[in-house]
């Protein structure tokens, strides 16, 4: 069995009665941009509003398989990620990339072979002011993610987990 061969359903069928908060599902308000559908990896979290210097970074670096989950405050006003950065994110090996905010260039972004969901499109992009924070704990529409958790998405929503999941 491979990483990509999970169902988000099957997954939440497990875990319906837990209460740990071990799993945790995130609201079904992101639309996916990228060229995969299904992506799972670690996460690495970044921390930033409306300044994607960190988003930028983290790309740009070596991403083994990982999952970018970016807490951008769920701004609807500037754009975290575009054309560019997905394809620096592709070529670097991340599995995906998530943003609490918006992402630009959505023809680039579909092209790109990583995972991209967003809230929307917005063609403005950011002013770069600040390096904002990385490998912290983050809240994705409400939802507190951790460095090292795990995340999972396919075409039915996304979830992350304190530990990794296995399909049934």
């Amino acid at each position: 069995m491979s990483l990509f061969d999970f169902s988000t359903c099957d997954f939440c069928d497990a875990i319906k009665s837990d209460t740990s908060g071990r799993v945790r599902v995130l609201p079904p308000v992101f639309h996916s941009y990228g060229g995969l559908a299904r992506f799972a990896g670690p996460v690495v979290t970044v921390k930033c509003y409306e300044d994607n210097t960190p988003v930028k970074a983290a790309v740009e670096s070596p991403g083994e398989g990982r999952v970018l989950v970016v807490d951008g405050g769920g701004s609807l006003r500037r754009a975290l990620l575009g054309g560019n950065l997905a394809a620096a994110a592709a070529r670097n090996g991340w599995a995906g990339v998530v943003v609490d905010g918006c992402v630009r260039d959505r023809a680039e972004l579909a092209a790109a072979a990583v995972g991209i969901r967003a809230l929307g499109l917005m063609p403005l992009p950011t002013d770069r002011r600040t390096d904002g924070q990385r490998d912290v704990l983050v809240h994705v529409q409400g939802v507190p993610v951790r460095p090292g958790e795990w995340w999972y998405a396919d075409e039915d929503g996304m979830l992350v987990s304190a530990t990794p999941l296995h399909a049934a």
